[in-house]
């Protein structure tokens, strides 16, 4: 697939005009979205997706609701006539494959596991949509605010995790987010890969300082929220994130680094169980 983000390189090295800014982005990328927020002109946007609205994905669901969202199935993208389409690797396999061909410029965006592959898309995407100078100036003020954020946790342990059971392990973007704030991954300390199963007898016997939940599972909604409010939990404090600030890189990562010094802070080192 032709990567549109090199375009204006080759050019500038040539000493060619760049070619013409995109004028109607496609996005098949729940965190393509918020980068795409960030840098292009809302004109520039014929679609992000379908779950860019909703609040509890998306950490700029405010800024997308002016704008259109699709399912991201081959016939709507041919309908909306995209000049670049930003996807993930992998998926919409059906929907790439029935594009092939018809000269439209795609950029593809894997999943961002840390700090430095926000700032890398940050300037491919902002390349690609025309803009580069945007993604130089939101990596300045991401640098800036982060700089400014403490590291309270003072090597106290913390678990993230998440319903069912789930515990986010080490090599993570939570993970990265953990350490910039001066907590210990609990995942680390069990062996435990990038997302694993961590029955309540195991956590409980683990004793972390701090339980990193999504802020959506203050209620119980279903048995997989309920094992998060278990008796056996009940003395451990939480630090509550939002899920649309950690399932994708972008902006929205700052928030959480400064979300989780703030509440980390908040906690006496003597009220913790290290």
């Amino acid at each position: 697939m032709r990567r549109f983000l090199c375009l204006p390189l080759i050019a500038l090295l040539l000493g060619a005009a760049p070619p013409p800014k995109p004028q109607r982005i496609v996005s098949l990328n729940l965190c393509a979205d918020q980068y795409l927020l960030a840098l292009a002109d809302p004109g520039q946007i014929a679609a992000l997706t379908q779950f860019a609205r909703d609040p509890q994905m998306s950490a700029g669901a405010a800024a997308a609701a002016r704008l259109p969202v699709s399912k991201g199935t081959a016939e709507e993208v041919l309908a909306l006539r995209p000049d670049l389409l930003i996807a993930t690797p992998g998926r919409r396999r059906e929907t790439m494959a029935r594009l092939k061909g018809r000269n439209i410029a795609t950029l593809d965006l894997p999943s961002a596991e840390s700090y430095a592959d926000i700032k890398r898309q940050v300037r491919e995407v902002a390349a690609a949509v025309g803009h580069p100078e945007r993604g130089t100036a939101l990596i300045a003020r991401m640098d800036a605010q982060l700089a400014r954020i403490p590291a309270t946790g003072r090597g106290r342990v913390a678990a993230y995790y998440q319903r069912r059971g789930f515990l986010t392990g080490t090599g993570t973007l939570v993970d990265e987010l953990m350490r910039r704030t001066g907590l210990v991954n609990l995942a680390g300390r069990l062996d435990a890969s990038s997302l694993a199963r961590v029955p309540l007898e195991r956590m409980a016997l683990a004793r972390p300082d701090f339980l990193v939940v999504e802020s959506a599972t203050d209620r119980v909604v279903d048995q997989g929220t309920e094992m998060l409010h278990h008796p056996v939990l009940g003395a451990t404090p939480r630090l509550k994130l939002p899920q649309a600030w950690t399932v994708c890189g972008g902006p929205a990562y700052v928030r959480a680094a400064a979300s989780l010094s703030r509440q980390v802070a908040a906690v006496p080192v003597r009220a913790t169980r290290g």
